[in-house]
C-alpha cells in the first residue's frame, strides 16, 4: 500500500533517497506536518564499546525460554547453564541439545523525498492501524542495508537508494 508522506523533521533527512523516478508515490494535500519540537538528543557511540556517563546501562533482561519441547527428538526441554555459558538456556531432557534463543533484528528506511517522510499504515497486529516507518524482519544470508531495501520495496513499493544509516535502537525488552 502506498502511504502519504509527511513533512519531514530536519534530524530525519537523507537516511534514504527514492532511487527510481519510475517508483509511484501517493502524495497527499492533506499530509499531517510534524510537530515542531525540541532536537532530539541521541548517545553516540564510540565504537570502542563505552557509554556516555551521563546514561546508566541497561538492565540484564532474563528471559524464560518459550522452548518447550526440543525441535530435534520432540523430548521436554528443561532451564538449565550449559557449561562454559553464563545465561540459562533450553537444553533437551534426552538428547542434550542447546536451544538458543535469540533476538529479532528488524531493518527499515527512514525514506525523504521532496522534504517529506514516507510512512506505511500497519495492516496487521500489533499496532495495526498506526503508522510507521517501512520495516521488517531482516533474513539470513542480507546485510542490513540490503534488507532495509527489500523491505521499503515490499512494505511501501518504493524503490530506495541507501545514503547513510540513520539509527541504531536496541530493544531487549521485547527480543528486538
Amino acid at each position: 500500500m502506498l502511504l502519504p508522506l509527511l513533512r519531514s523533521h530536519p534530524l530525519l533527512h537523507h537516511a534514504a533517497r527514492l532511487s527510481s523516478p519510475r517508483t509511484r508515490l501517493l502524495l497527499r494535500r492533506d499530509a499531517i506536518p510534524l510537530a515542531r519540537s525540541p532536537p532530539i538528543r541521541m548517545a553516540a557511540s564510540s565504537g570502542s564499546g563505552a557509554s556516555s556517563p551521563a546514561s546508566a546501562p541497561p538492565a540484564a533482561v532474563v528471559h524464560k525460554s518459550k522452548i518447550k519441547f526440543c525441535p530435534a527428538c520432540g523430548s521436554p526441554t528443561k532451564l538449565a547453564i550449559p557449561d562454559g555459558d553464563e545465561k540459562m538456556r533450553a537444553v533437551c531432557s534426552s538428547c542434550g541439545r542447546v536451544h538458543y534463543k535469540n533476538p529479532k533484528m528488524v531493518v527499515g528506511c527512514l525514506v525523504e523525498h521532496d522534504n517529506k517522510v514516507l510512512l506505511c499504515r500497519r495492516k496487521i497486529e500489533p499496532a495495526y492501524g498506526l503508522w510507521t516507518l517501512p520495516a521488517g524482519y531482516l533474513e539470513v544470508g542480507e546485510s542490513t542495508a540490503e534488507g532495509a531495501s527489500r523491505e521499503t520495496l515490499e512494505e511501501a513499493c518504493a524503490d530506495v537508494e541507501i545514503v547513510s544509516p540513520f539509527a541504531q535502537l536496541d530493544i531487549p525488552l521485547i527480543g528486538q
